[in-house]
């Protein structure tokens, strides 16, 4: 096969089923840097999930750690999942969990929740990777104002499959003839799938928006090569397939049913209305948010500008 790489000048066009490519924009979040690629200039939404954010790789030295402070969220679910490395979880209703390496936390925000994420005390005393996702879920217009919630999933309870050279653990929603436990309000696939060289793996071809995010490695969609750190967007309804490079690959991969409208957005809140969007920054302004347990000295200030 004559495969064409996507990096660098002089860019072929994009393959058949290709609907465009997004190259994460650099953030810094924490102390710690990230690579946003959604949502972009290009694409808003791939299904429901409206923001993904690729920490690391990365390593913090003694005494230091991710140090993200109290800060609010509405009308979204955030979804924390680590490759390497661990984060303290808290937030505003008395939730105080740490996130390890293949596990689930799925924070509904609803009508209103504030949280932080750091790296815990305990373990600044060594160095400490971090290396993961978090993306953020838009929810349906009926359930943006829907109570606040947290669910906490190991990764032995997350289904998976192996198959002729790929590992796929299903994070959430349904695809590839699983169901994860972990409860959605919008159809969606999120799947974590570790391919051998030359292994494949085909699109579930039951959602219409499907996406896949290469963490490492490099796969082929029809004769051309896709490298770490890109964000492919796939045509609705074509059967796809997506083949690991010569190295192998990691990729992370989501979608679902197009979304019931856009999304207005701002910092940490997403909204179907601009009116809530400025109801949520009052709030927060005014400490109408609940307080962190057992981080309740720090917080995030409201950002004046749009961001």
């Amino acid at each position: 096969m004559n495969q064409k790489s996507t990096d660098g000048p002089g860019q072929p066009p994009l393959p058949g089923g290709v609907e465009m490519v997004i190259v994460p924009r650099a953030h810094d979040v924490g102390g710690f840097e990230v690579h946003r690629a959604l949502p972009a200039r290009e694409k808003q939404m791939i299904g429901p999930f409206i923001f993904f954010d690729q920490m690391g790789p990365g390593e913090f030295l003694t005494g230091q750690g991710l140090d993200v402070r109290p800060h609010p969220h509405i009308g979204l679910a955030t979804v924390t999942y680590l490759f390497d490395g661990s984060i303290m979880h808290r937030d505003s209703l008395g939730t105080q969990l740490p996130i390890l390496p293949g596990d689930v936390n799925w924070m509904t925000a609803g009508s209103g929740i504030a949280h932080s994420e750091r790296t815990d005390a305990s373990l600044r005393t060594h160095r400490n990777p971090l290396f993961g996702i978090q993306s953020w879920v838009a929810l349906p217009k009926p359930m943006e104002e829907m109570p606040a919630a947290f669910a906490h999933h190991t990764a032995t309870s997350l289904p998976v499959q192996e198959d002729q050279g790929v590992r796929l653990r299903l994070i959430a929603g349904e695809g590839w003839g699983m169901r994860s436990p972990v409860v959605t309000h919008w159809p969606l696939f999120y799947g974590d799938a570790t391919l051998m060289p030359g292994a494949m793996l085909p699109l579930p071809d039951q959602h219409e928006e499907r996406g896949a995010y290469v963490v490492e490695g490099s796969v082929d969609v029809a004769g051309t090569r896709f490298e770490a750190g890109r964000m492919l967007l796939f045509r609705s309804g074509d059967r796809l397939a997506v083949q690991a490079g010569p190295s192998g690959a990691r990729l992370l991969m989501l979608g679902g049913a197009v979304m019931d409208g856009p999304r207005f957005i701002f910092w940490n809140f997403v909204s179907s209305s601009r009116d809530r969007i400025e109801q949520a920054k009052r709030d927060w302004k005014t400490g109408r948010f609940g307080k962190v347990a057992g981080d309740e000295q720090e917080f995030i200030p409201l950002p004046e500008v749009r961001v």
